[in-house]
């Protein structure tokens, strides 16, 4: 009965662990893919008006945020929480991560202009800009999907995803931080899956 009871007890445990995992990822709303996905290799120019190419993922841990520097609401709250976030994670868990806000707004969102709207977070965030049809596709292969504006004349705005795509330091999509965000589910989930793998 004892060597009966062990087996058990073998068997039980990996499956708790796994629902402790899957609970922790819950409450931090952060959702790993089953399989890491390749992402398409499209160049974009960064934040300093120098070419960068989505291979420049690759090396460390990443988070893809799309968005416009004229958004009035998703993305500064968006980008406040994650600086927030990015404080009060351990260094040994925040060196290892980068955000990158993606434009959906490339008619606007010039270089100088992500420069300039990053600076406010003093965070260290980077910024892509570029051609919309390699935005688009981007989009498309992270997930994050955005409605270009029709009209780039006067005052107007561009619907977005709020989620953040999580990319693994082979540069492959490895999930998503869903909205909205739990930061202090965060804080545990982020620095079990980066310490993880």
């Amino acid at each position: 009965m004892r060597s009966g009871a062990l087996l058990g007890l073998l068997a039980f445990c990996p499956a708790t662990f796994g629902l402790d995992r899957n609970a922790l990822l819950d409450e931090a709303n952060l959702l790993l893919l089953p399989r890491e996905r390749q992402l398409p290799n499209l160049e974009f120019v960064d934040e300093h008006g120098q070419a960068v190419a989505t291979d420049s993922l690759r090396g460390r841990w990443h988070l893809l945020f799309f968005g416009f520097t004229a958004c009035p609401d998703i993305c500064p709250t968006t980008l406040s929480d994650m600086r927030r976030l990015f404080g009060q994670l351990p260094p040994s868990i925040s060196d290892q991560l980068q955000l990158i806000l993606v434009s959906a707004d490339p008619a606007r969102d010039t270089p100088e202009a992500l420069r300039t709207y990053l600076g406010y977070y003093r965070a260290g965030f980077k910024g892509w800009t570029g051609d919309m049809r390699q935005l688009q596709e981007l989009s498309k292969a992270l997930g994050l999907p955005f409605i270009p504006a029709e009209n780039t004349e006067g005052d107007y705005s561009v619907s977005h995803s709020g989620n953040l795509a999580i990319v693994s330091p082979e540069g492959k999509l490895r999930g998503y931080i869903r909205t909205p965000l739990k930061l202090d589910g965060l804080r545990q989930a982020l620095s079990q899956v980066i310490e993880a793998e």
